[in-house]
């Protein structure tokens, strides 16, 4: 059996870490399941969701230089989110449309979801006299810096004296 990026396999929890699980595979192979591909939802402990000797169902997500790349969570059917702010951040593989849930009658998809404030246009592009004069604050404000320092240290040395 070829051990490919996309096949499933049944294999067996030979051991489990802090970081994920090792799985023993047909053919006297071990793949490891990462923490992040036990489930759908959030692992903090890998041992609420796996035991050592349990049968799992893995597809295999990377296979190269001999370290087999295995997941639990890419087999699980996804739970629908509910409307409002993404948590966990981006994931890059978001491709909207309808989660299965039934439409109620009566309403419109923007009266069940949150209002969004309306979008800030981008700032006008600054011309040639608004950065010089930008350029002219910011190093005045450093020359002032560096001349009251200059004139305080003057100051101190001399009172030494």
């Amino acid at each position: 059996m070829e051990l490919t990026v996309g096949t499933v396999l049944e294999g067996k929890v030979k051991s489990i870490t802090n970081f994920g699980a090792f799985i023993a595979l047909p053919e006297n192979k071990t793949g490891m399941v990462h923490i992040s591909e036990v489930a759908n939802a959030y692992v903090s402990d890998i041992r609420q969701h796996l035991t050592e000797g349990q049968d799992v169902k893995v597809v295999i997500i990377g296979n190269e230089n001999g370290k087999i790349n295995l997941s639990i969570k890419r087999l699980q059917p996804r739970e629908p989110r509910e409307n409002g702010p993404r948590q966990g951040g981006f994931r890059g593989n978001h491709q909207g449309g309808h989660t299965g849930a039934p439409r109620q009658q009566g309403h419109t998809q923007s009266q069940n979801r949150p209002q969004r404030p309306a979008p800030v246009p981008p700032a006008a592009p600054k011309t040639a006299d608004q950065l010089f004069e930008e350029k002219l604050k910011a190093f005045m404000s450093e020359s002032d810096s560096k001349l009251s320092s200059i004139r305080a240290d003057h100051r101190t040395k001399n009172r030494r004296r």
